[in-house]
């Protein structure tokens, strides 16, 4: 009966421990965001200090929350547990941006990660349609008349990506004068599916997500 018990604790699924992205993590991101400077260097041809850490406040966001999917997806987490861990991410980082130029650039920040969540969420949920696209066709044509339906749109463009589709570079259009928040989202697919792919052998140990 031991050797039975033991075999059949070894086959299931190791439960490791992470710590998530926190208050303190979104705080840190915070000062270290105002106390950047955005001038740019007439010597220099390098983008200003503030935005490159503005570019790496959003690649901390995006990649920390697909650590859940990821863990989701290897079984580390039930589906309970992903949408708890979701959701708490999500509650901090979707809080009302502060006041004055910082709050200016957190929703800059903030816009492309209306279709990170709502991605995830349809991922776990399921039944996602998987044509990119005619999915983009339908989100370029929902966007400037229902901003929900697009992003609902977008949401299953994030899902598959998620699930392993190639996406989104060829799809966002190049003049910027031309773009839309769907461009925006696009972006963040793209985004999403380059964290994939960093975190393909991401869980093989314990230890803090840094």
């Amino acid at each position: 009966m031991a050797k039975k018990a033991a075999k059949k604790v070894e086959a299931e699924p190791l439960k490791l421990f992470y710590i998530f992205y926190n208050q303190e993590r979104w705080d840190n991101w915070l000062k270290t965001l105002s106390e950047s400077s955005f001038e740019a260097d007439p010597k220099s041809d390098e983008m200003p200090e503030g935005f490159r850490i503005l570019d790496g406040f959003a690649v901390d966001i995006t990649v920390s929350v697909l650590k859940i999917i990821k863990l989701y997806q290897n079984k580390r987490f039930t589906f309970d547990e992903a949408v708890e861990k979701l959701s708490a991410v999500e509650k901090i980082v979707m809080s009302p941006a502060p006041e004055g130029e910082l709050g200016e650039l957190v929703e800059i920040l903030l816009l492309p990660k209306l279709a990170l969540f709502a991605s995830c969420r349809l991922y776990l949920a399921g039944g996602f349609e998987k044509d990119i696209k005619v999915l983009v066709k339908k989100g370029r044509s929902d966007i400037d008349k229902d901003m929900e339906t697009a992003l609902e749109t977008v949401s299953n463009i994030g899902a598959a990506v998620i699930d392993g589709a190639s996406c989104c570079s060829k799809y966002v259009k190049d003049d910027i004068e031309q773009t839309t928040l769907f461009d925006e989202w696009l972006i963040e697919c793209e985004r999403m599916g380059e964290a994939m792919a960093s975190l393909k052998n991401f869980d093989e140990s314990t230890g803090e997500d840094d």
